[in-house]
């Protein structure tokens, strides 16, 4: 069978298909098409507070061709969420109309804790039995979680992102929150291993050369970090082969998953290459096949 999900990000919107094939209660879940579209409506709407007239048009015919590969794959279910910028949108309200009257596809908003949950499917495949901080940047929020023992013990959302850092659309009592909480939960559940999810840490991970399953320490991520810090705009895009919507993010993300680190005194991190569609696509398979299976392989 064909599944498919798309996410409609602060930065950008994604639509991937999977082919899910179930052996004996084994389930593999193979990616047979992903598209990634830097749509940013984080860039208006903190700023601004609503989703420009420009970018609605743009994204009605995204979501149209989004539409058309569905048909044209024949995923038999798909699932649509959108997550920090259009909750936090003033017209959000206005453009899930626009977009139904135009194709009749519906847009769920899910809140941060909605979407740790469905992270949560996904992330636990590649826990052991350590004390994990599970840190998720998008461009509108930033979601951690506390596992221990594969078992999620608490979460918190934080309105902070990659383009909300950027801009500059945060409060130093926003920060101080962020490391109460996690020292507090430190200290609480005595972390040992970070665990990270988001589009700026998976590039950080492959310019690090670090070898897939493998952990990247603190010390490597500062390292990128620096080197592209020490990199014209222009040089991200030409010898980095940065995308343009990454090039200018990715410090902001990068300043938050290292805080995050520090902050919990973790050395080293985890970087699975999964995230909230790979969730939402679990979800959708334990809606319409609700019997108990394991899962064998994410690809």
């Amino acid at each position: 069978m064909k599944l498919a999900a798309i996410d409609i990000g602060s930065n950008a919107a994604r639509c991937q298909i999977t082919n899910v094939f179930n052996q004996n209660g084994l389930v593999t879940f193979k990616r047979v098409e992903y598209v990634r579209y830097a749509i940013r409506f984080g860039e208006d709407v903190f700023d601004s507070g609503y989703i420009s007239e420009y970018k609605i048009g743009k994204f009605i015919k995204l979501m149209h061709s989004f539409q058309l590969l569905i048909d044209v794959h024949d995923v038999e279910h798909f699932m649509v969420c959108a997550t920090s910028a259009m909750r936090t949108a003033l017209n959000s309200e206005e453009v899930r109309a626009r977009v139904y009257d135009a194709i009749g596809m519906h847009i769920q908003v899910i809140d941060g804790v909605t979407e740790a949950d469905l992270i949560n499917k996904v992330i636990i495949n590649f826990l052991d039995d350590q004390n994990y901080l599970h840190i998720d940047v998008g461009g509108g929020s930033t979601e951690f979680n506390i596992y221990v023992n594969r078992e999620k013990m608490v979460s918190k959302s934080f309105e902070q992102g990659s383009i909300r850092h950027m801009q500059g659309n945060e409060s130093a009592e926003l920060w101080d929150s962020m490391r109460y909480w996690i020292e507090e939960n430190t200290s609480r559940f005595a972390l040992t291993q970070a665990i990270a999810t988001g589009g700026n840490i998976n590039k950080i991970f492959e310019l690090a050369g670090q070898a897939a399953g493998k952990p990247i320490t603190l010390q490597q991520i500062e390292e990128v970090t620096a080197r592209i810090a020490a990199t014209s705009m222009e040089d991200r895009l030409t010898r980095l082969l940065l995308n343009p919507d990454r090039a200018d993010v990715i410090l902001p993300a990068a300043e938050i998953y290292l805080s995050a680190m520090r902050w919990a005194r973790l050395d080293t991190m985890l970087v699975p290459a999964v995230g909230l569609k790979d969730g939402m696509l679990h979800a959708l398979y334990e809606q319409h096949y609700p019997e108990r299976f394991v899962i064998n392989q994410i690809d």
